[in-house]
Protein backbone atom coordinates (compact mmCIF):
# COMPACT_ATOMS: atom_id res chain seq x y z
CA UNK A 1 0.00 0.00 0.00
CA UNK A 2 2.87 2.32 0.80
CA UNK A 3 4.32 1.74 -2.65
CA UNK A 4 0.90 2.31 -4.28
CA UNK A 5 0.39 5.51 -2.32
CA UNK A 6 3.80 6.66 -3.35
CA UNK A 7 3.00 5.98 -7.02
CA UNK A 8 -0.35 7.74 -6.66
CA UNK A 9 1.41 10.68 -5.00
CA UNK A 10 3.95 10.79 -7.81
CA UNK A 11 1.16 10.68 -10.37
CA UNK A 12 -0.67 13.50 -8.59
CA UNK A 13 2.56 15.45 -8.44
CA UNK A 14 3.06 14.95 -12.18
CA UNK A 15 -0.52 16.06 -12.84
CA UNK A 16 -0.06 19.16 -10.71
CA UNK A 17 3.25 19.97 -12.43
CA UNK A 18 1.66 19.52 -15.83
CA UNK A 19 -1.28 21.70 -14.85
CA UNK A 20 1.09 24.40 -13.72
CA UNK A 21 3.71 24.06 -16.47
CA UNK A 22 2.19 22.15 -19.36
CA UNK A 23 0.88 25.19 -21.19
CA UNK A 24 4.19 26.99 -21.05
CA UNK A 25 6.01 23.82 -22.11
CA UNK A 26 3.79 23.42 -25.17
CA UNK A 27 4.24 27.10 -25.93
CA UNK A 28 8.01 26.70 -25.63
CA UNK A 29 8.04 23.75 -27.99
CA UNK A 30 5.83 25.66 -30.42
CA UNK A 31 8.09 28.71 -30.24
CA UNK A 32 11.18 26.54 -30.77
CA UNK A 33 9.54 24.86 -33.76
CA UNK A 34 8.47 28.22 -35.13
CA UNK A 35 12.01 29.49 -34.56
CA UNK A 36 13.49 26.63 -36.58
CA UNK A 37 10.91 27.14 -39.30
CA UNK A 38 11.44 30.89 -39.19
CA UNK A 39 15.22 30.53 -39.35
CA UNK A 40 14.97 28.21 -42.33
CA UNK A 41 12.53 30.60 -43.98
CA UNK A 42 14.89 33.51 -43.26
CA UNK A 43 17.82 31.60 -44.70
CA UNK A 44 15.82 30.80 -47.83
CA UNK A 45 14.81 34.46 -48.10
CA UNK A 46 18.40 35.62 -47.74
CA UNK A 47 19.58 33.05 -50.28
CA UNK A 48 16.95 34.22 -52.75
CA UNK A 49 17.95 37.84 -52.21
CA UNK A 50 21.62 37.01 -52.73
CA UNK A 51 20.78 35.15 -55.92
CA UNK A 52 18.70 38.08 -57.17
CA UNK A 53 21.53 40.50 -56.40
CA UNK A 54 24.02 38.24 -58.16
CA UNK A 55 21.84 37.97 -61.25
CA UNK A 56 21.34 41.72 -61.41
CA UNK A 57 25.05 42.35 -61.03
CA UNK A 58 25.80 39.87 -63.81
CA UNK A 59 23.32 41.73 -66.02
CA UNK A 60 25.12 44.94 -65.14
CA UNK A 61 28.46 43.44 -66.13
CA UNK A 62 27.01 42.20 -69.39
CA UNK A 63 25.61 45.63 -70.21
CA UNK A 64 28.79 47.51 -69.35
CA UNK A 65 30.77 45.14 -71.54
CA UNK A 66 28.83 46.34 -74.55
CA UNK A 67 29.50 49.30 -76.83
CA UNK A 68 29.73 52.41 -74.64
CA UNK A 69 27.89 54.40 -77.30
CA UNK A 70 24.73 52.33 -76.74
CA UNK A 71 22.51 54.80 -74.91
CA UNK A 72 19.86 52.20 -74.12
CA UNK A 73 22.45 49.91 -72.51
CA UNK A 74 23.84 52.80 -70.44
CA UNK A 75 20.37 53.73 -69.24
CA UNK A 76 19.57 50.16 -68.27
CA UNK A 77 22.92 49.89 -66.48
CA UNK A 78 22.07 52.96 -64.43
CA UNK A 79 18.70 51.43 -63.56
CA UNK A 80 20.34 48.20 -62.47
CA UNK A 81 22.76 50.07 -60.23
CA UNK A 82 19.76 51.73 -58.58
CA UNK A 83 17.96 48.41 -58.14
CA UNK A 84 21.00 46.72 -56.63
CA UNK A 85 21.81 49.53 -54.22
CA UNK A 86 18.18 50.07 -53.19
CA UNK A 87 17.27 46.42 -52.64
CA UNK A 88 20.63 44.96 -51.65
CA UNK A 89 22.28 47.97 -50.04
CA UNK A 90 24.62 46.24 -47.57
CA UNK A 91 25.81 43.48 -49.88
CA UNK A 92 29.05 43.07 -51.77
CA UNK A 93 27.10 43.53 -54.99
CA UNK A 94 25.98 47.01 -53.95
CA UNK A 95 29.59 48.08 -53.36
CA UNK A 96 30.71 46.62 -56.68
CA UNK A 97 27.76 48.21 -58.49
CA UNK A 98 28.62 51.64 -57.10
CA UNK A 99 32.27 51.27 -58.09
CA UNK A 100 31.20 50.29 -61.59
CA UNK A 101 28.72 53.15 -61.71
CA UNK A 102 31.51 55.57 -60.82
CA UNK A 103 33.60 54.26 -63.70
CA UNK A 104 30.69 54.62 -66.11
CA UNK A 105 30.04 58.14 -64.87
CA UNK A 106 33.67 59.14 -65.43
CA UNK A 107 33.52 57.72 -68.96
CA UNK A 108 30.36 59.75 -69.55
CA UNK A 109 32.03 62.89 -68.19
CA UNK A 110 29.70 63.04 -65.20
CA UNK A 111 32.17 63.64 -62.37
CA UNK A 112 29.46 64.62 -59.91
CA UNK A 113 27.74 61.26 -60.23
CA UNK A 114 31.06 59.46 -60.01
CA UNK A 115 31.93 61.33 -56.83
CA UNK A 116 28.57 60.49 -55.27
CA UNK A 117 28.94 56.79 -56.08
CA UNK A 118 32.44 56.61 -54.61
CA UNK A 119 31.46 58.56 -51.50
CA UNK A 120 28.58 56.14 -50.96
CA UNK A 121 31.00 53.21 -50.94
CA UNK A 122 33.30 55.02 -48.51
CA UNK A 123 30.44 55.86 -46.16
CA UNK A 124 28.42 52.65 -46.35
CA UNK A 125 30.73 49.75 -47.15
CA UNK A 126 31.67 47.28 -44.44
CA UNK A 127 34.57 46.01 -46.56
CA UNK A 128 37.87 47.80 -45.98
CA UNK A 129 39.40 46.77 -49.29
CA UNK A 130 36.49 48.07 -51.37
CA UNK A 131 36.34 51.25 -49.31
CA UNK A 132 40.06 51.64 -50.04
CA UNK A 133 39.48 51.21 -53.77
CA UNK A 134 36.78 53.86 -53.62
CA UNK A 135 39.15 56.21 -51.79
CA UNK A 136 41.87 55.70 -54.39
CA UNK A 137 39.47 56.42 -57.23
CA UNK A 138 37.96 59.41 -55.47
CA UNK A 139 41.44 60.81 -54.82
CA UNK A 140 42.27 60.45 -58.53
CA UNK A 141 39.03 62.22 -59.38
CA UNK A 142 39.82 65.01 -56.93
CA UNK A 143 43.25 65.37 -58.52
CA UNK A 144 41.64 65.66 -61.94
CA UNK A 145 39.49 68.44 -60.52
CA UNK A 146 42.52 70.27 -59.12
CA UNK A 147 41.92 69.40 -55.47
CA UNK A 148 45.27 67.84 -54.57
CA UNK A 149 45.10 68.67 -50.85
CA UNK A 150 41.66 67.09 -50.61
CA UNK A 151 43.01 64.04 -52.41
CA UNK A 152 45.75 63.65 -49.80
CA UNK A 153 43.12 63.68 -47.05
CA UNK A 154 41.04 61.10 -48.91
CA UNK A 155 44.06 58.79 -49.17
CA UNK A 156 44.50 58.67 -45.39
CA UNK A 157 41.78 56.01 -45.09
CA UNK A 158 43.24 53.62 -47.68
CA UNK A 159 44.21 50.31 -45.99
CA UNK A 160 47.66 48.71 -46.04
CA UNK A 161 46.52 46.11 -48.58
CA UNK A 162 46.55 48.97 -51.11
CA UNK A 163 49.62 50.74 -49.74
CA UNK A 164 51.55 50.71 -53.04
CA UNK A 165 48.66 52.26 -54.95
CA UNK A 166 48.13 54.75 -52.12
CA UNK A 167 51.76 55.87 -52.29
CA UNK A 168 51.53 56.23 -56.06
CA UNK A 169 48.48 58.50 -55.90
CA UNK A 170 50.02 60.43 -53.00
CA UNK A 171 53.03 61.06 -55.23
CA UNK A 172 50.71 62.38 -57.93
CA UNK A 173 49.09 64.74 -55.44
CA UNK A 174 52.42 66.00 -54.10
CA UNK A 175 53.66 66.58 -57.64
CA UNK A 176 50.48 68.52 -58.45
CA UNK A 177 51.21 70.72 -55.43
CA UNK A 178 54.75 71.36 -56.67
CA UNK A 179 56.36 69.31 -53.91
CA UNK A 180 58.76 67.33 -56.05
CA UNK A 181 60.84 65.92 -53.18
CA UNK A 182 57.74 64.51 -51.46
CA UNK A 183 56.46 63.21 -54.78
CA UNK A 184 59.76 61.45 -55.42
CA UNK A 185 59.68 59.84 -51.97
CA UNK A 186 56.11 58.67 -52.43
CA UNK A 187 56.77 57.15 -55.85
CA UNK A 188 59.87 55.40 -54.60
CA UNK A 189 57.84 54.00 -51.73
CA UNK A 190 55.20 52.85 -54.21
CA UNK A 191 57.77 50.97 -56.28
CA UNK A 192 59.35 49.39 -53.20
CA UNK A 193 55.99 48.21 -51.86
CA UNK A 194 54.93 46.91 -55.25
CA UNK A 195 58.17 44.94 -55.52
CA UNK A 196 57.85 43.52 -51.99
CA UNK A 197 54.29 42.37 -52.61
CA UNK A 198 54.79 41.29 -56.22
CA UNK A 199 52.14 43.76 -57.36
CA UNK A 200 53.20 45.32 -60.67
CA UNK A 201 52.70 49.08 -60.68
CA UNK A 202 53.13 50.51 -64.14
CA UNK A 203 54.19 54.03 -65.03
CA UNK A 204 55.73 54.99 -61.69
CA UNK A 205 59.34 54.69 -62.82
CA UNK A 206 58.52 56.86 -65.82
CA UNK A 207 57.20 59.54 -63.49
CA UNK A 208 60.38 59.35 -61.46
CA UNK A 209 62.48 59.57 -64.60
CA UNK A 210 60.50 62.57 -65.82
CA UNK A 211 61.02 64.32 -62.49
CA UNK A 212 64.70 64.31 -63.34
CA UNK A 213 66.13 66.61 -60.66
CA UNK A 214 67.67 63.74 -58.72
CA UNK A 215 68.70 60.20 -59.44
CA UNK A 216 65.35 58.41 -59.75
CA UNK A 217 66.43 54.89 -59.07
CA UNK A 218 65.72 52.98 -55.85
Amino acid sequence: MAELRTEEEQLEAIKRWWKENGTSLIAGVAIAAAGVFGWNTWQDYQANKAEAASMRYQQLLDLTGQDNSNEQARQRATELVGEITDEHGQTLYADLARLLDARLAVEAGDRSRARSALEAVIEDSERDYLEGLARLRLARLQLAEGSAETALTTLEGVPEALAAQRANVRGNAQHALGRDAQARDAWREALALADQRDQPLYGVQLKLDDLGAEEATL
